[in-house]
């Protein structure tokens, strides 16, 4: 993640593409806006972006984390509590979606902590469901080398997302992040199915014409993510997908 862009606040335009593993069948892409930030820097970037307070579009340190931390500094505390030694010095980045005119939904954001090269020796992945519950997991390698493209994280799956996929099994993680494209994979394979879900887009310093073009592209941009999602679970619940309930959410906040 070198380069003289990764010091300033970045836009990515890209997609996410979701597919079962197993049936029924259902697989989809849709369009994604996010931001790739120093969550502790002074600067906060554009004119129409904002840093805990509101603007069209914003990040606030108060949707991540676990009360009573917040934000990077939950971040830290959390990777000093899983065994990163250099969790209070290494350079910190947050992937995220921008709240909207003051709204929007985050299914999962990821923190990256850099190594010597620019490269993430960790990875926080936070994910929210629908709910209201929320989980992290905690993605390294053994000695904390830095993730390349090609090394494989895998993690148990505790916490449920959705109804349609079963709390069991085991994530793999891959990312491959660079100064101008980030791509991330997550594979969850269960005893009967599972999914593969990624996330990838381009990378530019974040501009107030960046910030306009995504509200063109999201007319419905506060509410937009969990109307898919829910548009989504309606579609597998009409293919006859099993439907499961929800369980209660893990007693631990961060795991892997």
């Amino acid at each position: 993640m070198t380069g003289p862009a990764m010091n300033e606040p970045l836009w990515m335009t890209g997609q996410t593409t979701h597919a079962r593993l197993g049936g029924p069948e259902h697989r989809f892409t849709h369009a994604v806006d996010q931001v790739l930030i120093d969550p502790e820097a002074a600067r906060a970037g554009p004119a129409l972006f904002g840093r805990n307070r509101w603007n069209i579009a914003s990040v606030r340190d108060r949707d991540y984390g676990f009360a009573p931390l917040q934000g990077a500094a939950w971040a830290r505390d959390a990777a000093r509590r899983m065994g990163l030694g250099e969790a209070d010095t290494a350079p910190l980045r947050l992937l995220t979606s921008p709240r909207l005119l003051g709204g929007g939904f985050n299914p999962v954001s990821f923190w990256f902590f850099l190594g010597p090269s620019g490269r993430p020796r960790a990875v926080i992945a936070e994910v929210n469901n629908t709910y209201g519950d929320r989980h992290a997991y905690f993605c390294h390698l053994p000695g904390f080398p830095e993730l390349g493209p090609a090394e494989e994280i895998t993690a148990r799956k505790i916490f449920h997302v959705s109804p349609f996929q079963e709390v069991a099994g085991d994530y793999a993680f891959r990312f491959a992040i660079g100064p101008r494209r980030v791509a991330i994979r997550i594979i969850h394979r269960g005893p009967s199915g599972g999914l593969v879900a990624s996330l990838s887009g381009r990378l530019a310093p974040m501009t107030n014409r960046h910030i306009l073009r995504a509200l063109a592209r999201q007319p419905l941009a506060p509410i937009r993510t969990r109307a898919l999602i829910h548009w989504q679970a309606l579609r597998l619940w009409l293919k006859g997908a099993p439907f499961r309930p929800r369980p209660l959410p893990p007693t631990t906040e961060i795991s892997r």
